[in-house]
């Protein structure tokens, strides 16, 4: 096994896509809508854009983890003085390579891209299986997140 790492693009978007569905399906996701078309428009304009970024772990030609980083602006505030923020998404890596390190490159890789946005801080609202894995990073609990659904 050789894993090896490389940025998504435009020709890995149907297996990216499906993996994302895959891990919306493990964390629990109620799927009530076709999620593809969204994603694929979602993706491709914010690649051409700059506001996302994708690693990709790779086992040959096999895509095996994926991590996703959007790149967002709000107001300064104290925590965060640039106002850009890194939303951490669409981190997977296939059952049968986990616990092998990948997801850390994975994560370490999107977080460099984040810092080299210039964004201020990382969020990310965590599966139960990948709270450990962004507490050992450093990631902090704040409780203080709450939705709104429209």
């Amino acid at each position: 096994m050789n894993i090896t790492y490389r940025k998504l693009t435009k020709d890995d978007l149907d297996t990216f896509i499906q993996m994302r569905i895959n891990q919306l399906r493990e964390e629990g996701a109620k799927e009530d809508i076709d999620l593809v078309p969204a994603l694929r428009n979602y993706y491709e304009r914010h690649m051409a854009d700059g506001t996302f970024v994708s690693w990709l772990a790779l086992d040959g030609d096999k895509i095996i983890g994926t991590s996703g980083m959007s790149f967002v602006e709000k107001p300064p505030y104290f925590g965060c003085p640039s106002g850009k923020m890194g939303l951490l998404s669409s981190m997977f890596t296939d059952p049968t390579y986990r616990r092998q390190g990948i997801a850390k490159e994975l994560l370490d890789r999107v977080v460099t891209e984040a810092r080299d946005y210039g964004c201020g801080t990382v969020q990310i609202t965590a599966s139960d299986m990948g709270v450990k894995l962004y507490t050992a990073y450093g990631f902090i609990h704040n409780g203080n997140f709450m939705q709104y659904k429209l």
